[in-house]
């Protein structure tokens, strides 16, 4: 039985090491590789493969998002890729056919290998279906939890609320700072304001939103700005009226 195999994967190498290691594989027909989950997504309705290796961290559409978009009726088999532990572990163990950890080797591959061809061999594709739905309902959280994408330079960081310190206007710009590094977006702090409120963010200052879990303590007297000191112990100023959001969203949490 020859596998019509797909590969999906936005780092080049990834791609470049899985190919090496198919070519290998006397019963591979690769029919493709794809950069991003609209393609593959494309891909996938139009060549109908027999299996996917489906890179989950993609910058705008992840592969948790191409199995939501695809349907788990209509998806092939799927090999996932991963370079990182939470994202594979409990959920895959438990729902996916099977996952590779970045960086894999050759003989990772061929275990994986065999176990699709053993599943296939089976004839239960009703099985995967099921396993594609229970996969749906684990990952539902992963994939609903907002994510911020910036450019820098020829990279596509991406960003989740937890590991943004606070966020403050630039001009036609908002400045995110995530521990020393700074990132540029255009937008409107108004806008940022709506997209991270629910995950933790107060406005503190006309231009400035926190993440109000990285805030160690404030400072306010009569005789100078009020002050937000973060964990780091970086200080932000702030505004009388924000902070009193600040103080109530803190002291609501205790």
């Amino acid at each position: 039985m020859t596998l019509r195999v797909l590969i999906v994967d936005d780092e080049p190498l990834a791609r470049q090491r899985l190919q090496r290691i198919l070519r290998g594989e006397g019963d591979i027909e690769l029919l493709a590789t794809c950069v991003d989950g609209p393609t593959a997504v494309a891909a996938i309705l139009e060549q109908r493969p027999d299996l996917l290796f489906l890179d989950v961290q993609m910058p705008g559409m992840s592969g948790f998002d191409v199995l939501a978009a695809v349907g788990a009726k209509r998806m092939p088999a799927v090999i996932f890729v991963t370079a990182h532990d939470r994202f594979a572990l409990r959920a895959f163990e438990a729902e996916a056919l099977d996952y590779l950890l970045k960086p894999f080797g050759a003989e990772r591959v061929q275990k994986s290998l065999e176990r699709v061809r053993d599943f296939l061999a089976g004839g239960a594709r009703r099985k995967l279906e099921q396993q594609y739905s229970g996969l749906l309902r684990a990952t539902s959280e992963v994939r609903e939890r907002p994510c911020i994408l910036v450019k820098k330079r020829e990279r596509v960081i991406v960003l989740l609320p937890e590991e943004i310190d606070f966020v403050e206007a630039c001009g036609d710009y908002v400045r995110l700072r995530a521990g020393p590094e700074a990132y540029l977006l255009r937008g409107t702090l108004t806008d940022m304001e709506r997209r991270l409120k629910p995950e933790g963010f107060v406005r503190i200052h006309r231009s400035r939103l926190v993440n109000w879990r990285r805030v160690r303590e404030f400072i306010a007297d009569r005789d100078h700005d009020p002050v937000v000191v973060l964990r780091s112990g970086q200080r932000l100023e702030a505004s009388p009226a924000h902070l009193k959001d600040l103080q109530r969203r803190l002291l609501g949490d205790t």
